[in-house]
């Protein structure tokens, strides 16, 4: 199982970053904290205090074609906002 899929670079999310030290990622949904702890901790060699997971429902959405209105909904996933330690720091752009 891959527990980690993506940083989730948005404003809000780099906010967070800025203010709080706390970065946010995109995760599988049958990982737990514990296993989000260890998999960021042995990618990115951070030490962490806290870890907040949540599940984000998926958007409504709704296209209109020759059929008629086809109704939708995105995908759901899970997200883990991390919180680090006192003058720690993740570099999404250091491996690119």
């Amino acid at each position: 199982m891959d527990i980690l899929r993506k940083p989730v670079l948005t404003e809000k999310a780099t906010l967070q970053t800025e203010k709080h030290n706390r970065y946010t990622f995109q995760c599988d949904q049958r990982a737990n904290k514990l296993q989000i702890r260890s998999a960021i901790e042995a990618m990115y060699g951070v030490s962490i205090l806290s870890v907040n997971t949540m599940v984000v429902v998926g958007k409504l959405k709704t296209r209109s074609t020759k059929a008629g209105m086809v109704s939708g909904r995105a995908a759901k996933y899970k997200k883990a906002v991390v919180t680090l330690k006192e003058g720690e720091v993740i570099d999404f752009y250091s491996n690119i």
